[in-house]
C-alpha cells in the first residue's frame, strides 16, 4: 500500500501538467492506477520474502529479488501506459472523458514505479534488516 501515495502525486502532478481538471473519469483512473501500483508492490514484496524464507540476508534478498523482478515491475508498467497512450493522445470525440483517466494513470505509473523499483526496496531494507540492540549489564 506504501506504492499508492506517490503513484496518486504522478496522476495528480500529470493532470496539472496538461491543464486537466478533476472529472469522474479521471478518479476511475486513479483508481485503475492504485491497484496497479499495489500489484507493483506485491510482486516484489513476495520475492523479498520468498528470498528470505531460504535464509538470505535482508540485503541480499532485497538486491537479489530487485534483479529478478525487475523486468516483471517494468513490463506490466509499459504494458498498462502503452495501452493506454492512444487514449491520451486522442482529440477526437469522445476523448474528453477517455483522456482523463489515461493521462492519470500514465502520470501515476511513472512515479509508482521508481517507487517500486527505487524507494520500495530501501524501505524494506530499512524495517527488516534492525538489528537487535544489545542490553547493558551494568
Amino acid at each position: 500500500m506504501i506504492n499508492v501515495p506517490l503513484a496518486l502525486i504522478g496522476g495528480f502532478v500529470a493532470l496539472w501538467i496538461f491543464s486537466i481538471p478533476l472529472s469522474v473519469s479521471a478518479a476511475i483512473g486513479f483508481i485503475a492506477l492504485s491497484g496497479q501500483a499495489v500489484l507493483n508492490g506485491v510482486v516484489m514484496l513476495t520475492v523479498f520474502q520468498q528470498l528470505q524464507a531460504s535464509g538470505m540476508p535482508v540485503v541480499e534478498a532485497v538486491l537479489q529479488g530487485s534483479m529478478q523482478r525487475l523486468r516483471t515491475v517494468l513490463m506490466t508498467a509499459l504494458l498498462a501506459a502503452l495501452g493506454l497512450l492512444p487514449m491520451a493522445l486522442s482529440h477526437d470525440i469522445g476523448s474528453e472523458t477517455q483522456r482523463p483517466l489515461a493521462i492519470v494513470v500514465i502520470g501515476g505509473l511513472i512515479t509508482a514505479t521508481l517507487l517500486t523499483l527505487i524507494a520500495l526496496p530501501a524501505l524494506y531494507v530499512a524495517w527488516f534488516d534492525r538489528k537487535p540492540k544489545a542490553l547493558s549489564t551494568s
